[in-house]
């Protein structure tokens, strides 16, 4: 798919789209705290000098995960160290944003450091249940319509699993093929920026328009497509519902068979080990990353932050070498995940959005950021406590032209292209 000119193609000004968002803001802020920052003149005002913008995305308001900085907004990095921190200039990727045509919206809520420790934001589909973290802002925003798409970052499963909870589209791309300067840096082998939407055309235009890895214009999908579907050790925490959810899914792509050729996947150790083996490297990035905080700010992190940094300095050097040559030898060879297949099928999350005393666990994202391949999460309906359930999708390495391609055509035979939103008025 080629880029188009998104206001024309919704047939809206960047003021318009700005003032629809700030109005939807008013609506549902005080319900789901999705914003760490929003400056509502600043965004008229940038949306008004947008209006004269011939970039792909003019018409696009985007929410700005508060790990990221601002020119014209602070960036606390989810943290009270960093309350007073006034970034002098965009980073790369929010530059890139303003010179496509977007309006940037607001600093959307990030977890302190983009870890695990709960913030304020709830699902918006229920607001005594968490919308995931550590992008917890930006997919709830999402969700609540109050932009179309907003940007996320993941170093564990940070991006997918907050789309999974809250029932949207969540992408993210190769490790690199989104500029990653001007971001909080906590782990840079797998800090990756990503997108969420509740459209995967608009992830498609807006990836295009930011990437910095050359764009397939024109994908031809062979067909069948192999795919290959990996219960993972962790089948057995899965919730009942969503192991339904998933073999039936299954089951309607396999039901097709000019299009879909399905195999279950025998890799399960693999991906065990890779799981494992990104905790590892994971734990010693942010441990190194966040030792200036750790030894000058200890009282202003929070108890979850102080005893998994605990945790992180207890690591055996040898055991983060393994872990790293593990990773490594997965990246050289990724038939030893993939064999014969271009995707992998999996779970985005261990099943329904939890309550908001965590983020839920990021175990089935994990090794897929570890090898910095390409993953989306697909909602495919809902729990049994009526809230949202999500397919997990992987490609190769370098391949997200053709895991955005496929999962036009995944969802398009599930029936999700078009996604529910929910009511949510304050």
């Amino acid at each position: 798919m080629s880029m188009t000119d998104f206001a024309a193609r919704n047939k809206t000004s960047s003021q318009a789209a700005a003032e629809a968002a700030l109005a939807r803001y008013e609506q549902t802020e005080d319900l789901i705290q999705a914003f760490a920052h929003l400056d509502k003149e600043q965004v008229r005002r940038v949306a008004k000098d947008q209006e004269q913008s011939t970039g792909p995305l003019k018409g696009l308001v985007v929410g700005i995960k508060d790990l990221i900085n601002t020119a014209d907004a602070p960036a606390t990095y989810g943290s009270p160290i960093y309350q007073d921190n006034r970034p002098t200039q965009d980073a790369a990727i929010v530059q890139a944003l303003r010179a496509a045509g977007a309006v940037p919206f607001g600093k959307t809520v990030t977890t302190e450091f983009a870890l695990f420790s709960p913030p304020k934001t709830r699902n918006p589909w229920n607001l005594e249940h968490t919308p995931g973290g550590s992008s917890s802002g930006s997919a709830a925003a999402v969700a609540a319509n109050v932009v179309p798409v907003a940007l996320g970052t993941q170093t564990a499963g940070s991006v997918v699993r907050p789309a999974t909870f809250c029932g949207i589209y969540g992408f993210k791309p190769s490790f690199g093929a989104l500029p990653t300067e001007g971001l909080k840096t906590i782990s840079p082998s797998l800090d990756t920026l990503g997108i969420l939407g509740q459209r995967l055309e608009d992830i498609r235009h807006v990836f295009n328009a930011l990437r910095t890895t050359p764009e397939v214009p024109h994908i031809l999908l062979q067909a069948p497509l192999r795919l290959s579907f990996l219960h993972t050790p962790w089948w057995p925490d899965i919730a009942t519902d969503l192991r339904d959810r998933l073999e039936t899914a299954v089951a309607h792509l396999q039901a097709d068979s000019s299009q879909f050729e399905v195999e279950t996947s025998d890799k399960d150790n693999a991906f065990g080990a890779l799981t494992h083996a990104q905790q590892a490297v994971m734990g010693a990035e942010v441990l190194a990353h966040l030792s200036q905080e750790r030894q000058h700010h200890a009282a202003q992190l929070s108890p979850v932050l102080q005893t998994y940094l605990d945790k992180c300095a207890q690591t055996n050097p040898a055991e983060l070498i393994q872990a790293q040559s593990t990773i490594d030898h997965v990246k050289r060879q990724p038939d030893l995940l993939f064999g014969n297949a271009d995707l992998i099928l999996s779970a985005a999350a261990l099943g329904e959005a939890p309550t908001r005393d965590t983020t839920g666990d990021p175990v089935l994202c994990r090794a897929w950021t570890a090898l910095g391949i390409p993953c989306i999460n697909l909602p495919i309906g809902f729990g049994s406590h009526g809230l949202p359930l999500g397919l997990q999708v992987a490609a190769r390495p370098g391949q997200d032209d053709l895991l955005l391609e496929a999962a036009t055509r995944i969802a398009h035979r599930l029936g999700t292209l078009t996604i529910a939103l929910p009511e949510l008025r304050s």
